[in-house]
């Protein structure tokens, strides 16, 4: 996987790795294009060492333990962008989606989808990671995950 320096560089200093595609686990594609706009499909925080953060914020998963989830789900985002149209197209990143499995009455969805806004905003930098987003609180996610996200991007025809 090529990418360029500087997103290597921002990965590196969080600690985080951006691996090869993991693949989709059902009749979909990872990415989506028409036009310039590119929809990446849900990504939860596996990677290939296994399932990541598993569980209900709020009843045995902790907030800093989700936001880890939501960093590993954002560089699940970016692997899904450069192994099918290459993180070098993206002009722009237009909307985020977090979910967050949590308790009922669990009120920190931002705080969680926060990190993965805070990872693709360093990865990208400021004119191309800055988006809009939305946080939303579910009982439940593919493979018992306790963050999922979803991805609208812009990229060059």
């Amino acid at each position: 996987m090529t990418v360029s320096p500087q997103i290597q560089d921002a990965l590196t200093e969080l600690g985080l790795e951006l691996h090869a595609g993991l693949g989709v686990r059902g009749a979909y594609a990872p990415t989506r294009q028409v036009g310039t706009m590119l929809w990446v499909s849900g990504v939860t925080g596996r990677s290939p060492a296994g399932p990541g953060v598993v569980g209900v914020v709020g009843e045995g998963v902790t907030v800093e333990q989700a936001r880890e989830g939501a960093r590993q789900a954002a560089v699940n985002l970016l692997a899904a962008i450069e192994s099918t149209v290459g993180l070098h197209r993206v002009t722009a990143l237009g909307h985020l989606r977090g979910y967050v499995r949590a308790v009922a009455d669990f009120d920190r969805h931002p705080a969680v989808i926060d990190a993965a806004s805070e990872v693709l905003v360093r990865a990208l930098g400021p004119e191309i990671g800055a988006h809009a987003r939305t946080a939303l609180g579910v009982a439940s996610l593919p493979g018992g995950a306790a963050v999922e996200l979803d991805l609208v991007a812009h990229v060059t025809a």
